[in-house]
């Protein structure tokens, strides 16, 4: 028997998003899909995440929406630091020549998260528009960079969305071994010191799931970050007296 797929919604800009609920289900040829078009403002990525949804679309695409069910969480106490990443952590900390820092270079790492090449993605999805539009809203302070320093140069990190604690992680780059893992360890390490409880990790990648990320159902996800956005946001700044919240476990 043939599932029914329902219409995709086609958004104005500035035009509210449908319920998650209504994204395409499983059995559709894009699950998770929940409209086309509207724009990338800030006020509409806000908009977005505060419901659950995110932009991702290709070269040639018009601006796509998505609410996958289930999510793809990470919950900062169930991080998974194996035996080799916990030396690496070491060996870094004790380094003078190695430092994590916060937003000090966010357009370098979202332009690295861009080219970096990945195995089976000969493309990006992270386009000139979503550079421009990520890069006003690190501006508007919801955006951040964690960064991996080593001898003065940036050789990895992440860049993420932030409502309150909720935590939206959105895409990393390495040009060492680790680099990223290192600031992926960085920013569970300041979770941790925020009681910050979930990362947002949107897909279900083999990688996410060997670090302790684990799908969860959407509606349970939507109720955590409706809680979580209210809360203060922190302060955007790495201690290195962050790193005991996960290397003295």
């Amino acid at each position: 028997m043939s599932i029914k797929q329902s219409p995709l919604p086609w958004l104005e800009p500035g035009e509210n998003f449908p319920s998650a609920d209504s994204a395409w289900g499983t059995d559709s040829e894009a699950p998770g899909l929940l409209a086309a078009g509207g724009d990338l403002s800030v006020e509409a990525l806000l908009r977005a995440y505060r419901s659950g949804i995110f932009p991702w679309f290709s070269d040639g695409q018009p601006v796509l929406w998505w609410s996958p069910d289930p999510r793809m969480v990470l919950s900062t106490s169930n991080f998974r630091l194996h035996r080799s990443l916990r030396q690496v952590l070491n060996r870094f900390k004790r380094d003078e020549g190695c430092e994590v820092r916060f937003n000090t270079a966010f357009a370098e790492v979202i332009a690295a998260c861009a080219d970096t090449p990945r195995r089976g993605h000969p493309g990006t999805w992270i386009l000139p528009p979503m550079v421009k539009a990520y890069s006003k809203l690190h501006q508007a302070g919801h955006a951040h960079s964690v960064e991996t320093w080593v001898g003065g140069k940036l050789v990895g990190g992440l860049y993420c969305v932030a409502i309150g604690k909720a935590i939206f992680g959105e895409s990393m780059f390495t040009h060492i071994p680790d680099a990223s893992k290192i600031a992926l360890a960085a920013l569970i390490a300041f979770c941790r010191e925020h009681a910050i409880a979930t990362v947002d990790c949107q897909q279900n990648t083999a990688h996410l799931a060997s670090l302790g990320a684990q799908e969860i159902p959407r509606n349970v996800f939507l109720e955590h970050i409706e809680r979580a956005q209210l809360s203060q946001p922190a302060k955007w700044y790495f201690s290195p007296l962050y790193w005991n919240h996960i290397l003295s476990a």
